[in-house]
């Protein structure tokens, strides 16, 4: 592009601002490696998003985390944890600090993340909120979440994701066995 007026036949370079979902924009803007995985979501699979997404995906369960909007003592908490288990809500509450956690209300997740359900990523939320990642993520050299939307998932290292959402590590995750 040309510049016209006083600086007239200077080129400027013109950039493009990153593209996607918040979550591809916010990796792109701090930028840290990460590959994005799409996938056709199916809206009668009885998995549950995330072992949809390992399976459509072809990789291990435990390596899928899915993000979970929750309420610790009143205040929305993030918590990440793998899809082939539960979240413990008391783990989840000592973990920040607080006495007692809840799942919040779906509403409320979605207003407050900018996401729908069985696509809220820990990445690109509309405001920051406390973040606990479980443990096990340190198991891989990458883990998937959600990138933003069904059907997307974003695979990225376990320290780019506790860096990037300013999140404590801790045993938060109950198997489902």
């Amino acid at each position: 592009m040309t510049l016209i007026g006083p600086y007239r036949g200077c080129v400027a370079k013109k950039e493009h601002a990153p593209t996607g979902t918040p979550a591809l924009v916010a990796l792109t803007a701090a930028d840290v490696p990460h590959t994005a995985h799409a996938y056709v979501h199916d809206p009668a699979s009885t998995l549950g998003y995330g072992l949809e997404a390992a399976a459509a995906l072809g990789v291990p369960p435990e390596q899928v985390f899915k993000t979970l909007m929750t309420v610790v003592d009143g205040t929305l908490t993030v918590a990440v944890v793998p899809v082939t288990g539960q979240l413990d809500l008391k783990a989840l509450a000592q973990a920040v600090g607080g006495k007692k956690a809840s799942m919040a209300p779906k509403p409320d997740a979605e207003r407050a993340t900018g996401y729908v359900l069985g696509g809220i990523s820990p990445l690109g939320q509309r405001s920051a909120h406390p973040t606990v990642v479980d443990e096990t993520a340190w198991l891989f050299d990458t883990v998937l979440v959600s990138g933003g939307r069904r059907g997307l998932d974003v695979e990225l290292s376990p320290d780019d994701l506790i860096r990037l959402t300013s999140a404590t590590v801790a045993d938060i995750a109950r198997s489902d066995a």
